[in-house]
């Protein structure tokens, strides 16, 4: 069972029952999961994700892409909910990271923590990023990865998440020694145990996009 599956796992043994208007979930607080090079291959070659999705879903948050038209036409669909143009969401901020990567690339400063934050108080907003910093530390030569998560969707968003901070990470010249994220509110939705289970059975298994 990989760390990511070990996570699921855990949710599903130990989580608590909360209630919330997109759906029921079980959750846990305050989690950490660290993920080296092998646990990511392990993660990848397992897990059903739209690799290519991502990667050109990301590569439009890095242009600061905002119409949601615009993510249709790579085949992605699960930002139609927010309306025609995405406000203070992802692109507002990860237009800043060709900048932070370039100049992390340029100093490679091990006495530096280099960080990008997401998401600002008191303003207008279709979807406030559930990712809230990303971090990048250079320790021996190596480079490492890691972010906080006010609110991950375990079943759906952590993969794809997860999937992202490595293609950021890939953009910088240095070896990938380790990402770990700190999950404020990790969940499965109510609609998705079934699934779950059975993904942790080595079965197939499709989740619900829950929005609102």
């Amino acid at each position: 069972m990989n760390k990511y599956h070990k996570t699921l796992s855990k949710i599903l043994e130990n989580g608590k029952l909360q209630e919330n208007k997109k759906g029921n979930i079980t959750y846990l607080l305050n989690q950490a999961l660290e993920l080296k090079p092998i646990d990511l291959l392990e993660l990848f070659e397992s897990h059903g994700l739209a690799k290519k999705k991502l990667k050109d879903e990301l590569g439009l948050f890095m242009a600061g892409e905002r119409n949601t038209e615009a993510y249709r036409g790579i085949g992605v669909s699960w930002w139609d909910y927010c309306g025609p143009i995405l406000v203070n969401s992802y692109p507002t901020y990860f237009e800043q990271l060709p900048r932070l990567i370039e100049k992390i690339n340029k100093e490679k400063r091990a006495s530096k923590n280099y960080v990008l934050f997401l998401g600002s108080n008191n303003t207008e907003s279709n979807q406030q990023p559930c990712l809230s910093l990303i971090q990048f530390q250079i320790e021996k030569g190596k480079i490492i990865v890691s972010a906080y998560q006010r609110s991950s969707d375990a079943s759906l968003g952590l993969p794809s998440d997860i999937y992202h901070l490595y293609l950021i990470s890939k953009q910088i010249q240095l070896p990938l020694k380790s990402i770990t994220l700190f999950l404020g509110n990790v969940h499965i939705y109510e609609n998705n145990i079934e699934a779950t289970q059975e993904l942790l059975k080595g079965g197939k298994a499709t989740f619900n996009l829950n929005v609102g």
